[in-house]
């Protein structure tokens, strides 16, 4: 029987001494268990430190008890398990062996994926480098068409015979609006800058497809004969043009814009000074 003492213990009965609850296992078991918080909640334990180690070295006993019970009356059930799972080891390598194969499905799968995987992005691009050659031809026949279309126009490399019906052709369709420019000083401003308009496109999409391609090389010589026509033809009406009046001024003064805007200041100056002369 356990003892407690308060105050002076010879002028108490022991009979007369409250006798604490036994510990409970519920208090051991809850998942924030801690010692120092457990051992704090016993301050209104009366119970002697000794005591209490008394009392839980007798509850780790029994703890200790209990569970060599369990482990003797469940031995034989693990030995019975154990003869139970004798001759597993050929369900083991069986499934062992379907997932090797599984596994190999798996990877033969991911290879074909990969090979398919490879031959559309080659198909794409194969297709990206065909829809560029599309691009790439139309803006060169684009090129070739409007080349063509203002040597017609300047009856460049055309035979003397011809040269007369293709001016006609080709101006047919401008002589209402040119007919109200025309003047002594010649060809109409708004021809000349229709010319120079179109020049200035072609030198455009040759810069884009970039001057350097063997068709653009090959049609360098073209190209530069229609510059040498259109510069020919605005040095002519420049030099031919009369700045007394002010509709020559005006006229003057647009074929000087048609120069700037072909980039072509710099010849605008040395008709000038040819014309001083």
């Amino acid at each position: 029987m356990q003892k407690f003492y308060f105050g002076d213990s010879d002028s108490d009965s022991e009979t007369d001494l409250p006798y604490p609850q036994p510990l409970t296992r519920a208090s051991f078991l809850t998942p924030t268990f801690s010692p120092t918080t457990f051992l704090s909640s016993l301050h209104n334990r009366h119970q002697t430190l000794e005591d209490l180690r008394t009392e839980l070295r007798t509850r780790s006993q029994e703890l200790n008890k209990e569970l060599l019970d369990l482990v003797n009356e469940n031995y034989q059930d693990f030995l019975l398990l154990g003869s139970s799972l004798h001759g597993g080891e050929e369900k083991v390598e069986e499934v062992r062996v379907g997932l090797l194969g599984f596994k190999r499905d798996v990877e033969g799968l991911k290879e074909k994926v990969e090979a398919r995987k490879k031959e559309v992005e080659g198909l794409v691009d194969k297709r990206k480098r065909i829809r560029e050659d599309v691009q790439m031809g139309r803006a060169l026949l684009d090129v070739n068409e409007r080349v063509g279309e203002l040597e017609h126009r300047l009856m460049v490399a055309a035979s003397s015979g011809d040269a007369r019906k293709d001016e006609e052709d080709a101006d047919f369709s401008d002589s209402e609006e040119d007919s109200e420019e025309e003047s002594k000083d010649g060809v109409s401003t708004s021809r000349l800058k229709r010319h120079a308009q179109r020049y200035i496109y072609i030198r455009r999409l040759v810069d884009r497809i970039g001057p350097s391609h063997p068709f653009l090389v090959k049609q360098e010589e073209r190209i530069l004969r229609l510059r040498q026509t259109v510069l020919l033809d605005l040095a002519n009406a420049l030099k031919q043009v009369s700045s007394a009046s002010d509709e020559g001024k005006g006229r003057l003064m647009k074929i000087l814009g048609i120069y700037r805007e072909m980039g072509e200041s710099e010849e605008a100056l040395k008709v000038f000074k040819e014309r001083k002369r």
